[in-house]
């Protein structure tokens, strides 16, 4: 008897309890939720500051954010904004302890200014001039000289609403100022990393994404490293910060791209805490890609403070020129804010859509050939539904590439028994040239191949299939400290650019370590 073996691949997913991650939120945070007054839907990417130490989190995709107890005892207060809506304070001593506080901003409205022609018939500021100002402005606006930002970073994916392969890290950002290359100089240290194992893991999803073999992909698009690990991509996605070089289709440069690349329009005006922003939206469609963007841009000095983008892949039907559902491709938001004289990092949140080509659940695991009884056997790795197996023709047996017409002799709970249907001179001459074979493993493979189709196990499993699963993954950096005239320090202990995140790097927590948190999210978007 030979046994002719196949490699098959199969996920395994790492489910742990979740009462423990519940139970340290309820225990060691004060928890909220952020809501609009009117729509009662969330707002992520809101600013939750600690009024007199300088530090704080942003809302995550829920709304949802979590400020340490310990800020409740030392007396502290609040202060929660985000564009759009009037600032609320509260003492952190008015929060539920044990609770997720429910707090809701009220919209803040902002009639659109008209603009004023005077007797000397300045030109209209325009949309494109607001930006074209805007960018021109960046050297004034924005740090030159050396500072730093420490924050909370975290990459996951989005799987049904649920979060899982959550990695997350305290670190310091050393930047060494806007008139520099961000890739070459910017220098990182870690307070601490961990792969958060409370949550869900899917090994597959997790892995790097994989352009040969299409395991795992950015459908539509390719995701460069651009050098680096997760943080310095994410990095390279500020297209404000890298304002002079390439940073991500189709903004390219910001200082000399977006003007000549999308089309703009100016609307509704609104406001940061007491500050008036201009609002511009832009665009740019192309046969395969819609692109679309916003500006909030100061009306006091041009500052931008924030920019969102977003990429979709535009579907056509095949039979005509139809347009069907657009597919997000990417999405970024960008959000700075205002330190003394400057605009500093508030955020950075990127948003790519991938797919996962996901490997059979239901496969052959060998073939094995028995000379002396003139049978072959195949066995398979699950419950084969007997219904489905009838069919002799669906199992394709070549013999010196010569398709065998076989009959099903028996079943198996794992296994099926076939027999070729030959002339007897012919059947004996078959299995003696495949005695003598085995002798040679490879000259055996030489001689026969095999192909199963249109079987099924008994959950309904196809043989042999590959599924296609959608996924999102982010990649966020919330700032919580900006330290500005700060340099990089001159010691080993710096994060390496070109090794993961999250896996031997070296970690040096500063004196004020305990200033700083995870805002780890619950489990589910939904709660």
């Amino acid at each position: 008897m030979l046994k002719i073996t196949t490699i098959f691949f199969f996920v395994a997913f790492l489910l742990l309890s979740v009462n423990s991650t519940i139970h340290a939120q309820e225990t060691e945070f004060l928890r909220g939720k952020l809501l609009d007054a009117q729509t009662q839907e969330p707002i992520p990417f809101a600013t939750i500051r600690l009024k007199n130490r300088a530090v704080g989190v942003i809302s995550n995709q829920d709304g949802g954010f979590r400020i340490p107890k310990k800020f409740e005892q030392m007396g502290d207060t609040v202060v929660i904004s985000s564009m759009g809506y009037f600032k609320i304070e509260l003492l952190l001593t008015k929060l539920s302890p044990v609770d997720i506080n429910v707090l809701e901003l009220k919209p803040g409205l902002f009639k659109l200014s008209e603009t004023v022609v005077s007797a000397k018939k300045k030109r209209p500021l325009t949309a494109r001039r607001i930006v074209r100002r805007a960018i021109r402005a960046i050297p004034e606006n924005y740090p030159q000289k050396p500072f730093s930002t420490i924050g909370y970073y975290r990459d996951y994916q989005l799987e049904e609403q649920q979060y899982i392969n959550l990695n997350e890290a305290i670190l310091e950002v050393y930047d060494a100022g806007f008139s520099s290359v961000d890739s070459a100089t910017t220098k990182v240290r870690l307070f601490e990393y961990k792969q958060n194992l409370e949550f869900e893991r899917d090994t597959l999803a997790d892995d790097p994404y994989n352009y040969q073999s299409l395991r795992k992909v950015v459908d539509n698009a390719y995701l460069s490293g651009h050098g680096g690990n997760e943080f310095t991509i994410l990095r390279v996605h500020d297209a404000i910060r890298n304002y002079k070089v390439n940073s991500f289709d189709f903004i390219n440069r910001l200082e000399t791209d977006v003007l000549n690349h999308h089309s703009f329009n100016r609307v509704e005006d609104t406001y940061l805490e007491n500050e008036a922003l201009f609002v511009i939206k832009f665009r740019r469609n192309y046969r395969r890609y819609s692109a679309f963007g916003t500006f909030y841009i100061s009306k006091e000095d041009y500052g931008i403070h924030k920019l969102e983008y977003a990429v979709f892949h535009r579907q056509y039907n095949k039979q005509s020129t139809i347009q069907k559902d657009n597919k997000l491709v990417f999405e970024l938001v960008t959000e700075y804010r205002r330190a003394r004289s400057k605009l500093f990092l508030n955020y950075i949140s990127f948003h790519n859509s991938f797919l996962l080509n996901i490997p059979p659940i239901f496969v052959v695991e060998d073939l094995e050939i028995y000379p002396g009884q003139g049978v072959f056997v195949l066995n398979f790795n699950r419950a084969i539904d007997l219904e489905s197996a009838e069919n002799a023709a669906q199992y394709i047996i070549k013999f010196k590439k010569q398709l065998l017409q076989l009959e099903v002799v028996h079943f198996g709970k794992k296994e099926l028994t076939l027999k070729p249907i030959l002339e007897d001179k012919d059947f004996e001459e078959l299995f003696e040239e495949l005695d003598i074979a085995m002798e040679d493993q490879q000259r055996v493979y030489e001689l026969i191949s095999f192909d199963v189709r249109n079987l099924f196990d008994v959950e309904g499993n196809l043989i042999n299939e590959w599924t296609t699963k959608d996924y999102n993954q982010f990649r966020e950096f919330f700032v919580q400290r900006v330290n500005e005239r700060r340099p990089a320090p001159r010691d080993t202990f710096l994060m390496k650019k070109y090794a993961p995140i999250f896996k031997d790097q070296p970690v040096l927590r500063p004196d004020n370590f305990e200033d700083f948190w995870m805002n780890t999210p619950l489990q589910s978007i939904g709660n």
